[in-house]
């Protein structure tokens, strides 16, 4: 069974603090750490781009209404091994500092086709027995020649693998808490990401801004 002892969080005029700071995007965060991949991909780092990232986490942990979903694969049904929340195009999101941290996205990226950050999809990895297998996000009517998918890592730090769609040497980024990596240029199309499974890991929350159309 999956229990968390949630740290006390105090919400004010719709912030939230924890420890004494306020969360929401850094407005004096450095600017990205940006890796090329071959096909015309890249990703942004920010690393501790969202301050006040450990009581962000305890605020959606607790309040989140996370969804257990099953999956077929292969010839059987099966639990996906996380648990799930969604919020489309226009719904509210679950802390204010969701929705500071999308209009900070949305400003950055302005100029880059397919910088429409309008959905949220929000993953809960309990453990290191948690994890999503290698993928490209499914590019749908209206998310652009060039999505951009930008994830929001809280809580414990867990690998994040890219590679070439098709298979071939892998990289990888380990985002800790309050960190923000963005997947741009034609990555969707020619390059999978995953989560793999380790042996011990904490609990960590992923938020991952994306267009509408892309799932």
């Amino acid at each position: 069974m999956f229990v968390y002892h949630r740290r006390a969080v105090v919400v004010h005029q719709g912030s939230l603090f924890g420890a004494g700071e306020a969360t929401g995007p850094r407005p004096s965060a450095p600017s990205p750490e940006r890796t090329p991949l071959v096909g015309g991909a890249w990703v942004d780092l920010f690393p501790g781009w969202m301050a006040g990232a450990d009581a962000l986490f305890d605020v959606l942990l607790g309040t989140v209404p996370w969804k257990s979903e099953r999956r077929t694969m292969y010839d059987r049904v099966v639990d996906v091994p996380r648990l799930l929340a969604f919020y489309g195009k226009g719904e509210p999101l679950p802390a204010p500092a969701l929705e500071q941290a999308r209009l900070a996205l949305v400003d950055h990226y302005r100029g880059d086709a397919g910088g429409r950050f309008c959905t949220a999809g929000l993953c809960l990895y309990r453990d290191g027995k948690d994890s999503v297998a290698y993928h490209g996000d499914s590019i749908g009517p209206g998310a652009g020649d060039a999505p951009l998918v930008a994830i929001l890592s809280l809580g414990a730090p867990r690998p994040l693998l890219l590679r070439p769609t098709g298979g071939g040497p892998s990289l990888r980024f380990r985002p800790g808490g309050g960190d923000l990596l963005v997947m741009g240029g034609s990555c969707q199309r020619t390059w999978e990401h995953s989560v793999p499974k380790v042996a011990r890991a904490g609990p960590r929350i992923s938020v991952q801004y994306r267009p509408e159309g892309l799932r």
